[in-house]
């Protein structure tokens, strides 16, 4: 395999041959380039990532046939630049006007007081305090119960995105997955491997690269690699470990299968996941637009694309080929385990996100609508009590007495001491 020592190489396209590398100079000044070489020599090895009795030789582009190199993926990394500006642009004069024009309107917050030491417990200690915590901190202050709740709730949802951020990243996230899947299917439409699985070993690897192959793949990297360059940014809900994981494998199993030319069966696994995505996307825009029919049929479409092709097609069709009939003519070997283990990572997230649409589809059968995404941080409005403290003592006469703010030290925070000490008073 050629070794890619400077940006030309880098970048060089994938239909012209790879240049073959200097020779290293026997000068002391030229130890890194040969540290260099022997780092790439050891981790390309061939025994790991190729079959047995194939080299990286038989890769080699001449007379005209053209294979996949590792160094073709690095120019995913400019791209996955160019695909975060893109974004930023079509956030701004296309996914914020559409929402805009579909009725989306955020929500009017009202600010929390300024506070010091609630805002020092608040990103010390917790957003949540226990009740004990929030007598203890009402009686510090000099507020009651219920104004400190409300603090909380409000400087809770200051931290919330707003509707038409997350309408935006919706709108982003769906023109993607719908325009890779289009371009996915048209690609590989022809492909007798899109419907028998077992012809992605057929000469393997002795199998050409195909341009709109290579673009599809290098599109797909892009992505990925700016979604994490963008994670800081991004809505974070309660799976966000889990999706963080998902990238990371995804952008393994791309590099990995585009550099042992793995390519065939790496597009099959990128078409399956596309075909449910923009779904997803499509169902939570109109969630925020407040279309809750058109929002309920694509959750259900949604629910059965996902089951059929993750946890159907997935594993019969997809992991089976890789684990039994990859190996039929030749023996197993550490690429083989490698990928296979990826494959079974990306299965194990696809159970736990099918589990969490199943408690959504119970709750739409029980309901008669969709209820929230729960995986969704929801906003608190401010007559959410939190079960904690009244906003006023019942008389038997029907009117409401309005508790009075009391001095530090008082009955009142004599009586929150006692609270933030484990002393609950009987009912």
């Amino acid at each position: 395999m050629s070794i890619p020592l400077s940006l030309g190489d880098f970048f060089s396209s994938p239909g012209a041959p790879s240049p073959a590398p200097p020779r290293p100079s026997v000068r002391p000044a030229a130890c890194a380039p040969r540290m260099l070489s022997s780092l790439n020599a050891w981790l390309w090895q061939e025994r790991l990532w190729l079959p047995p009795n194939c080299s990286w030789e038989q890769l080699e582009d001449r007379d005209g046939r053209v294979f996949a190199h590792p160094h073709h993926m690095l120019a995913a990394l400019p791209l996955a630049l160019v695909l975060v500006a893109l974004r930023i642009v079509f956030e701004r004069f296309v996914g914020l006007p559409l929402g805009r024009w579909l009725g989306v309107r955020d929500r009017v917050r009202k600010p929390a007081k300024p506070n010091a030491t609630l805002e020092r417990h608040f990103l010390e200690t917790g957003r949540r305090p226990k009740e004990s915590q929030m007598a203890l901190l009402a009686a510090q202050c000099g507020l009651t119960l219920r104004q400190t709740q409300r603090w909380f709730r409000r400087r809770r949802n200051q931290d919330r995105p707003c509707l038409s951020k997350k309408f935006c990243e919706a709108s982003w996230r769906f023109a993607f997955y719908l325009c890779t899947f289009v371009g996915g299917v048209s690609v590989l439409y022809n492909e007798s491997w899109l419907w028998t699985p077992v012809m992605c070993w057929e000469n393997y690897p002795n199998q050409t690269l195909q341009p709109k192959l290579y673009w599809w793949y290098l599109l797909e990297l892009s992505f990925y690699i700016s979604l994490l360059i963008t994670l800081p940014f991004d809505i974070k809900r309660k799976d966000f470990k889990e999706q963080v994981a998902h990238h990371f494998v995804t952008i393994a199993l791309i590099t990995f299968s585009y550099s042992t030319n793995l390519l065939r069966i790496g597009s099959l696994v990128l078409l399956l996941h596309d075909s449910a995505d923009y779904l997803l996307e499509a169902c939570k825009m109109f969630n925020y637009t407040r279309f809750t029919v058109v929002c309920d049929a694509l959750f259900v479409i949604f629910s059965f694309v996902f089951f059929f092709t993750r946890l159907i097609l997935f594993p019969t069709q997809i992991i089976y080929t890789t684990y039994y009939e990859s190996i039929l003519d030749r023996g197993p070997f550490f690429g083989y385990y490698f990928f296979n283990m990826l494959l079974m990572m990306l299965q194990v997230l696809h159970v736990y996100w099918f589990g969490l649409i199943l408690r959504m589809l119970i709750n739409f059968l029980r309901k008669g609508q969709m209820a929230k995404d729960i995986r969704s941080d929801v906003e608190e409005s401010d007559s959410s009590d939190d079960g904690l403290a009244p906003e006023g003592l019942q008389m038997k006469n029907g009117m409401t007495r309005q508790p009075r703010a009391a001095p530090a030290d008082g009955p009142r925070s004599r009586a929150a001491g006692r609270l933030a000490n484990g002393h609950v008073p009987g009912t």
